[in-house]
């Protein structure tokens, strides 16, 4: 596998693996990793939907704590992303497995054989499917988020609508599912705004763009499956205090996540299995890592403590 040097620079590398073709053509996903001199053990990040790794700060956390840190990339979305190719596109977030796996593969080769799985938001519902079905033996513990577990609507819409749109999503998986425009949390992180963060607004758009049908049959079925599994690993399961709402003023959204309720990640992640360490963040934001400096301080020291109280297998005795 050849590493070039990442846009992010400062040690970072990118490589790109081709996968095989799906429904929408040639695909392929990214693995961007910064090394650490002597470690045995690695962070793999998974990032969520309409998103992108650029959480450079993030990674060189980890890297200072003695941690190799990989980011995967997944197909059609950020650099993975190919001319011509509908920007996040799936049917079934399994299609994402093989770039889980692709990523594990180059961790493996730079004789790393111990991995912490950490999934954000989408990315954390699919990392937590993943462990459940596949459980690989590198993923000593997975590490959630703000982890997409359960929809944030009212009952009568998780309960109908949801599941009907994704019974159409099997049949006319192009079909747009229209979601009114709120630009509320980019404006709470781009620089351009107030926010901290420089990013790509193509790669990542102020306003997330519609979903079609078949990704909303994604999601649903695989909340649905993954409340059916037990992830016997340890989980350490992150969340902000409060969600901001529609409506709230323009302080909420710096403070609490403006995409998903946090107590149905709560409810459902408490339930992911028997040795799940739930951690709240007063003023955290959807993406927790991004949130104001001493709340991401915070969440780092949280997931880094966690990871030195549950060591791989060949840190223990």
């Amino acid at each position: 596998m050849e590493y070039t040097k990442d846009i992010l620079g400062d040690g970072y590398e990118v490589a790109y693996i081709s996968q095989p073709s799906d429904y929408s053509g040639e695909v392929r996903c990214a693995a961007v990793r910064k090394q650490c001199a002597g470690a045995v053990r690695a962070v793999l990040y998974v990032h969520g939907y309409s998103d992108y790794f650029f959480q450079k700060e993030m990674g060189d956390a980890f890297v200072s704590a003695g941690y190799a840190f990989y980011a995967v990339e997944l197909r059609k979305y950020g650099r993975s992303l190919l001319p011509g190719q509908k920007m996040f596109q799936v049917r079934d977030l399994r299609e994402y497995y093989a770039d889980i796996e692709a990523a594990l593969k180059a961790i493996e080769a730079d004789g790393i054989e111990d991995v912490a799985l950490l999934g954000h938001s989408t990315g954390g519902l699919t990392s937590a499917l993943f462990v459940a079905e596949r459980h690989p033996r590198a993923v000593s513990v997975l590490m959630l988020n703000s982890p997409f577990l359960a929809w944030n609507l009212p009952a009568v819409l998780r309960k109908f609508i949801v599941p009907a749109v994704g019974a159409i999503g099997r049949k006319l998986p192009w079909l747009p599912v229209h979601q009114p425009a709120d630009a509320g949390y980019a404006q709470s992180l781009h620089a351009n705004y107030g926010g901290e963060w420089n990013y790509s607004r193509d790669w990542k758009p102020d306003v997330m763009p519609d979903p079609d049908s078949g990704w909303i049959g994604a999601i649903d079925s695989a909340q649905k499956e993954l409340a059916r599994c037990r992830i016997d690993i340890p989980v350490l399961l992150m969340h902000s205090a409060r969600s901001a709402h529609r409506g709230d003023g323009p302080e909420a959204y710096y403070s609490a996540d403006a995409i998903l309720d946090v107590e149905s990640i709560s409810k459902a992640g408490r339930g992911l299995g028997p040795d799940v360490t739930e951690a709240v963040f007063e003023g955290g934001l959807h993406d927790l890592v991004l949130s104001r400096p001493s709340v991401r301080r915070e969440v780092m020291d949280v997931m880094l403590r966690f990871l030195a109280e549950h060591p791989g297998e060949h840190q223990k005795g």
